[in-house]
């Protein structure tokens, strides 16, 4: 192929439209629990987090509800990857062998939100919520029915598992999770014979960038454990995050949905959710109980 401005831009056309179709086909599964919302500046404060308000009997005036303001900040990240294509491989007609490259690079960005959502969810025991606890922690601090304040758990600690596991509500707007996009994909080729890399390097670069990050929502709506993943511990985790109750007492209305797991988990959550009977021979009461979700980032 003669290397000319011509022939260069539609190569970045084909380069393009295989990135593009492979970001839009990438499997992913960051919005099934995690609320995704647009931003505007290098980073976004949420200080509603930590107020889940109900509706009340109108009696005289309305009751304004007021916002907790806990300063959970999420700050956008910036990420890239950039792949280069030697000139001469341009100019033998070699430049097929780059397309499948370029097609991964677009499922490698289409499955970033996964890896970013999935793996501060593996990392809940450690990283900070709202409220300045371990996401997955013995001590949320909440206020109780008295007026005094008092603790809840979303953790159930133990040994023996193969691994962590999660029990979700995520049938509401808001989510478990925050994924926040301050910039989409952004396909750019550096081609121009006057480019550092194209004078210094004799290579042409095609390469993505984004603006993006992830942070933690209401962990109520979320139940961990890293106890065996039978019947029992699940339907411990079902009853803790339903009967789970807000400020003064009053009760969330959560109701688990979600099974969430890492894939080597993946056989011991399809035996409890759709076996027709458990290991006894009697009747499967969790079959169908909840949806299973595999996430290999969680491994």
């Amino acid at each position: 192929m003669i290397v000319d401005r011509a022939n260069l831009t539609i190569l970045t056309t084909a380069f393009r439209a295989a990135f593009q179709g492979a970001l839009t086909s990438a499997p992913s599964q960051y919005t099934t629990l995690a609320t995704v919302v647009p931003s505007t500046t290098s980073a976004e404060e949420y200080g509603w987090l930590g107020s889940m308000p109900s509706m009340r009997e109108w009696f005289g005036d309305r009751v304004i509800n007021g916002i907790t303001q806990y300063g959970y900040t999420i700050r956008n990240r910036e990420f890239e990857l950039t792949v280069g294509v030697p000139r001469k491989a341009i100019e033998d007609d070699q430049f097929g062998v780059y397309t499948p490259l370029m097609a991964e690079m677009g499922n490698a960005s289409g499955v970033h939100p996964d890896e970013l959502v999935f793996s501060l969810l593996k990392n809940g025991r450690t990283e900070l919520a709202y409220d300045k606890e371990a996401f997955f922690s013995a001590s949320h601090p909440v206020t109780l029915a008295n007026g005094k304040t008092g603790t809840q758990s979303n953790i159930d600690d133990g040994s023996g598992g193969a691994g962590t596991w999660y029990v979700m509500d995520l049938s509401r707007p808001l989510k478990p999770l925050i994924f926040q996009n301050r910039k989409a994909d952004n396909f750019v080729a550096k081609t121009a014979e006057t480019d550092d890399n194209v004078f210094m390097s004799n290579e042409f670069v095609w390469g993505v960038d984004n603006r993006r990050n992830s942070g933690f929502g209401f962990w109520q709506m979320a139940q961990s454990s890293n106890k065996v993943l039978d019947a029992a511990n699940l339907k411990k985790a079902i009853t803790a995050l339903g009967t789970r109750t807000g400020d003064g007492g009053r009760p969330l209305g959560l109701r688990a949905t979600h099974l969430v797991v890492p894939g080597g988990l993946e056989f011991a959550g399809l035996e409890l959710l759709q076996n027709e009977r458990d290991a006894a021979g009697a009747i499967n009461v969790l079959r169908n109980k909840l949806q299973l979700l595999v996430s290999p980032w969680l491994d």
